[in-house]
């Protein structure tokens, strides 16, 4: 008898569980004019207790924030939870109550602590706008490209070599550079007049009012999207990468020619790293401390240079409300594309850490790739010349 009693125990729990899980799928049907929320299978950031590292342990905090379980059996919805809940994930006033939440704030070096205090801040004015650089027809190709208020000669050899704007019929590249200000208390020379002077003239500089650090760079990214998402909705691609890297923009082309519709719709192709871990060396410019992050990051693509379908702007630019800024942006790109589903692709025409020294003055060698990184000024001007010889036989 007391074998047939658990019998019908474990059959009535089973009948709950699905009478449940099917109330939630007709809840979530019904409201299906919300947006789909993603969750992966192995969520990188996810455990099942609380975690000690402090990014980790704020991330868990989102998740059940955006979770639509959650919302429903508190018979509210998503948004309504991030409006009632979510406004602590995105203050632009120095979050003060971190210094007793992260273990030993005190002796992490001054970058960390200033990270973790405005990280929150996502929300900075744009004092120099391009509102017409995808007008009145939207690039085949935009390239957004990572820089810095003092990098003038870098700019100036991307626009004579392989950033130069075209426009041939229906097609068309643009260009913009991403910028951060650089204050006179870090050293800087006040060079407000001249990059005035640069965006008049050459109209593809875009300034936000934020500091530009290595560890804003992630900030860059998500201010990018956004204006990307806002002003240029209808490019078709987008290459973004680093000030200092070569771009074989022929090569670029030839290849998003060849895609099929299916595989330019989720392009995203780089040079991919996968199964890596934070850094715990602390003279490196990687490092990461244990008490901010734990566990392996994502795969993702490395911070030199990446190309992607434009489909995929307004898909980043929603989801990273739900990843919380991270201190390294490729990492970060990498984690919102996770959130979504998707995996960066390796290509190897992406060459981040360089090719072999003794293949680098042959310009053959240049032909076949996508993007070599690092390169000087003077070397990517010698490197585009040499490309378009008329008589260069490879």
């Amino acid at each position: 008898m007391r074998a047939v009693a658990r019998a019908r125990a474990r059959l009535l729990s089973l009948l709950v569980v699905v009478n449940f899980l099917l109330y939630v799928v007709v809840e979530l049907l019904r409201r299906g004019h919300e947006p789909a929320v993603i969750i992966p299978r192995r969520a990188f950031w996810k455990s099942f207790t609380p975690s000690r590292a402090y990014w980790n342990r704020r991330q868990q905090t989102l998740e059940r924030l955006y979770n639509p379980i959650l919302a429903v059996l508190s018979n509210t919805t998503v948004a309504q939870r991030v409006s009632s809940e979510g406004a602590a994930f995105c203050s632009c006033h120095p979050d003060l109550a971190v210094a007793s939440e992260v273990r030993g704030f005190k002796n992490l070096p001054n970058r960390f602590q200033d990270f973790l205090r405005y990280y929150r801040c996502r929300d900075y004015p744009l004092l120099m706008d391009q509102p017409h650089k995808c007008s009145p027809k939207a690039p085949f190709l935009l390239l957004a490209i990572k820089s810095a208020i003092p990098h003038i000669d870098r700019r100036q050899a991307i626009r004579k070599s392989w950033g130069k704007e075209v426009t041939s019929g229906d097609f068309t590249i643009a260009r913009v550079f991403l910028l951060g200000q650089t204050p006179p208390e870090d050293n800087f020379p006040d060079l407000s007049d001249l990059l005035q002077f640069e965006s008049q003239t050459h109209r593809d500089i875009l300034l936000w009012d934020y500091k530009d650090t290595f560890f804003n760079l992630t900030l860059k990214e998500v201010l990018f999207l956004k204006w990307a998402t806002r002003t240029c909705p209808g490019a078709r691609f987008v290459f973004k990468g680093d000030d200092d890297v070569f771009v074989n923009t022929y090569q670029v082309l030839d290849y998003l020619k060849s895609l099929t519709k299916s595989k330019a719709e989720n392009l995203f192709i780089g040079d991919v790293i996968k199964d890596a871990r934070p850094k715990r060396e602390k003279k490196l410019k990687y490092y990461i401390p244990e008490t901010i992050y734990r566990g392996f990051y994502p795969p993702y693509a490395g911070g030199g240079g990446y190309l992607y379908s434009g489909k995929l702007v307004p898909k980043l630019t929603n989801i990273s409300d739900q990843v919380l800024l991270y201190p390294i942006d490729d990492v970060y790109t990498g984690m919102c594309l996770r959130k979504l589903g998707l995996a960066p692709e390796k290509h190897r025409g992406f060459k981040t850490f360089d090719i072999k020294k003794k293949h680098r003055d042959n310009i053959c060698n240049y032909t076949k790739l996508i993007l070599v990184h690092s390169r000087k000024p003077q070397e990517i001007v010698k490197i585009w010349k040499h490309l378009q010889d008329p008589h260069l036989n490879c």
